[in-house]
């Protein structure tokens, strides 16, 4: 299929998608329509929703690259996924949703006050202009792929159409949209998959080639993943954001555990995919293209090539789409603490032009830098949210001292991530250098669990008992 016919098919994509936007204008008459969709989605819609949010560039071009680097132990990145999403449904997901929040920095607020919702709100949206613009990098890529040139008006007219509908219809309209871009995701990878294991003639053989551990992909390798990829779909925020918009909190449940079995078996399916290119592709012969896209180009035919094309592009907009719609409600009802759905549109706008300029500059850095940020949200959130979430009603925090875990997660995490030469030199155990992020993750859960008031009753259960006590005592002086 020709770069015209393509282009034809992706405007044709694109406009339906805002169409879809249109027709929820009016549908979105409250903050709660805007922002989780009036909180009534049903398990269907949550659930899919759910599955587009998790199945974005990373999962399909990123995780497809590192099989062809390390071989079947890629696989461990989405495993660990699915882990976290039935962990979620087992521990978290009911009290999540039994919360009644609008964003998750909003339940951090409900349960341990406003220091709490504003520092974990502002390093979400301070981190997610940077996963926006990485996702923005993946369309951009795509989009000069379709259309066989490096357009920048064509990628402009593209991301501004995902703002669009955005903007247009909130949380409605991604919540509709995730559901078509998840049905052309798995058509897509799937007849990727059977056409290259049933139908090509390259060795589709997996014999020897299973294997959970290599010298490329080591046990500490194992650790680091499990808390760190596993803890973003524990408690991460886009992932918690469709929690937030199911009906009730079996819904909520029930999305988490299905959205975690579907991922255990798609990281199969995409692993496999890499595993086939790995073995008959070179890497000269790819030249630095992205796996998926070269065989998309060269290996399959034109009819499948279109269709995984636009299962790759699907992926992508439903990153975008989720992520600013997050960020622009953490960034009005927690940080400006608004209620108001002109100015989560204004901040849609604002974010995604953002997000949208630093794609444009073409200084990767910054790109990096802002993504980056990604890592101090991990080590610096996971563990101290958690620990509130279950000791919510149940025991007492000291609000100054879990924020103080917050923070120095975050700065083990930022350091890590953005200052490895400065770590290097620091006089700790190889070890300790290498897994700087882990390490803070480990002192941020200890210093949390140092804010719990073990020995303390609560505030609300102590004014119980004192209002069962002025009861007891007026109900004695009536008598006398």
């Amino acid at each position: 299929m020709n770069s015209t016919a393509l282009t034809v098919l992706l405007v044709i994509y694109i406009t339906a998608l805002i169409i879809i936007g249109i027709f929820d204008l009016r549908k979105a008459k409250s903050f709660s329509d805007f922002v989780v969709a009036g909180k009534k989605q049903r398990s269907f819609f949550v659930i899919m929703s759910l599955l587009a949010t998790m199945l974005g560039a990373s999962t399909t071009m990123g995780i497809s690259n590192t099989t062809y680097v390390v071989g079947f132990p890629a696989v461990w990145w989405l495993v660990f996924g699915a882990i976290g999403l039935l962990l979620q449904a087992f521990f978290i997901s009911e009290k999540v949703r039994g919360l009644n929040a609008d964003t998750l920095p909003h339940a951090a607020g409900i349960m341990l006050g406003r220091p709490a919702e504003l520092i974990i709100s502002i390093i979400i949206v301070v981190s997610w202009i940077g996963v926006i613009a990485g996702q923005l990098v993946a369309l951009n890529n795509m989009i000069r792929f379709v259309t066989g040139k490096n357009s920048k008006t064509v990628f402009i007219i593209v991301a501004v159409a995902i703002i669009l509908y955005t903007t247009i219809g909130g949380q409605l309209s991604v919540i509709k949209t995730d559901v078509i871009q998840f049905a052309v995701i798995v058509i897509g990878i799937l007849t990727c998959f059977i056409y290259l294991y049933f139908f090509s003639n390259g060795d589709n053989s997996i014999s020897g080639k299973i294997e959970l551990i290599n010298d490329s992909y080591r046990p500490i390798n194992l650790v680091t993943q499990f808390f760190v990829i596993g803890g973003v779909y524990f408690l991460g925020p886009d992932i918690i954001s469709r929690n937030l918009v199911s009906k009730d909190r079996k819904t909520a449940k029930k999305a988490a555990m299905i959205g975690g079995f579907v991922l255990l078996a798609y990281s199969v399916i995409i692993v496999l995919i890499g595993l086939w290119i790995r073995s008959n592709v070179g890497r000269l012969e790819m030249d630095e293209m992205n796996p998926l896209m070269y065989i998309m180009k060269n290996k399959i035919p034109p009819v499948a090539g279109a269709i995984l094309m636009f299962g790759l592009l699907s992926a992508i907009l439903s990153s975008i789409d989720t992520c600013v719609i997050n960020a622009s409600s953490i960034f009005v009802k927690d940080i400006l603490k608004k209620d108001d759905i002109r100015l989560v549109r204004g901040a849609v706008v604002g974010i995604g032009l953002i997000a949208l300029w630093f794609t444009l500059s073409g200084n990767g850095d910054i790109i990096s830098f802002l993504s980056n940020a990604y890592s101090v949200y991990t080590p610096g959130v996971i563990f101290p949210l958690l620990i509130a979430i279950l000791c919510y009603k149940k025991k007492e925090i000291r609000v100054p001292v879990w924020v103080a875990a917050v923070a120095c997660g975050g700065v083990f995490g930022f350091m890590g991530g953005y200052f490895p030469e400065i770590v290097a030199k620091l006089p700790l155990p190889e070890f300790c250098i290498n897994n700087f992020s882990l390490l803070g993750m480990g002192i941020s859960l200890l210093i949390a669990l140092t804010s719990i008031k073990w020995g303390e009753k609560l505030q609300e259960s102590a004014g119980s008992k004192k209002r069962i006590k002025t009861a007891a005592f007026n109900n004695a002086s009536a008598e006398l």
